[in-house]
């Protein structure tokens, strides 16, 4: 209801809409990196899990259809893993987490065995590609664009790296995903974007790593 309160109102006043979204509607997708016209396949709907990537797919069907139907310049952008300066673990994010066990000495913990893999995007870079998205909408509306680092990265090499740059004593803590989460939890094994479509539209790449 919020989007397309959000789609009704940018359709009254004529406004550019960005539409965030997220890598989450890759769900089961085994062909790596994921690319904007790849299909799509989610877990079953009695696993809530995949609630959130669904949510974001309705979204992204209600933003094109206004811009097919009413010419609304409305970009959609899936964003992959964001970090930098002043996000905290209150939602699960694992880098912050992971810094703040470091730095009082506590386990790390790791859900898993550890091999699953993601891809870390700085801020200033995530923010970049969105300004230059934006500033362009003859050329991005009506489009979907991957937003990410393609420098892939397994939990545990982010929480050995997170060990060594803090100097901490703290242990690695694997917790099998039975006790972390809901029954039936379901892991995607590597999340890496294919960012060749929006490096062809705007330019953009990250200029920023994990290190």
């Amino acid at each position: 209801l919020g989007t397309h309160a959000v789609l009704a109102a940018a359709r009254r006043y004529r406004c550019r809409t960005l539409l965030a979204s997220t890598s989450e509607v890759y769900g089961k997708g085994v062909r790596v990196p994921f690319a904007e016209d790849d299909d799509l396949l989610l877990g079953a709907s009695s696993r809530s899990r995949w609630s959130y990537a669904a949510s974001k797919l309705l979204d992204e069907f209600l933003g094109l259809a206004a811009h097919r139907e009413y010419d609304l310049p409305v970009t959609v952008v899936r964003f992959f893993n964001t970090v930098g300066p002043g996000q905290t673990g209150r939602y699960g994010m694992v880098v912050p987490r992971f810094v703040r066990a470091a730095l009082q000495g506590e386990p790390i913990p790791v859900y898993g065995d550890g091999d699953q893999s993601r891809c870390f995007c700085h801020v200033r870079d995530t923010v970049r590609a969105v300004i230059d998205l934006m500033d362009l909408p003859d050329k991005t509306s009506g489009e979907i664009y991957n937003i990410g680092s393609g420098q892939e990265v397994t939990i545990n090499e982010l929480a050995q790296t997170v060990i060594d740059r803090t100097e901490s004593a703290s242990a690695i803590q694997y917790i099998p995903y039975s006790e972390a989460y809901a029954p039936g939890f379901e892991d995607m094994r590597r999340r890496v974007p294919d960012t060749s479509k929006v490096h062809g539209a705007i330019g953009w790449a990250p200029k920023h790593n994990l290190h």
